[in-house]
């Protein structure tokens, strides 16, 4: 379940820093947030699916490890960043 190239972009559009940035950890962040929700909604129809099980729980812990590294570096940018997601409740 990747992002074609237009969803890509308006990840980065939504979430960059200044206008050449593409790296950063918000936006790596949010293209997380996006595959893992699109991954969630093929494993609710294919239960049986356990390779694609796997590399979503290995999704969910790197993007958990970015926020924690987001987190260190800056209390407000991490609660900027679950609130435009809405990842956290």
């Amino acid at each position: 379940m990747s992002l074609d190239t237009e969803e890509k972009q308006k990840l980065i559009n939504a979430h960059q820093k200044h206008a050449t940035d593409t790296g950063s950890p918000e936006i790596q962040v949010a293209m997380l947030s996006e595959r893992i929700s699109k991954l969630s909604g093929h494993l609710q129809d294919n239960i049986h699916d356990f390779s694609s099980r796997q590399g979503l729980l290995k999704m969910i812990g790197q993007r958990k490890r970015l926020l924690t590294y987001i987190r260190n570096k800056s209390e407000k940018r991490y609660s900027e960043l679950i609130k435009k997601l809405s990842i956290r409740g």
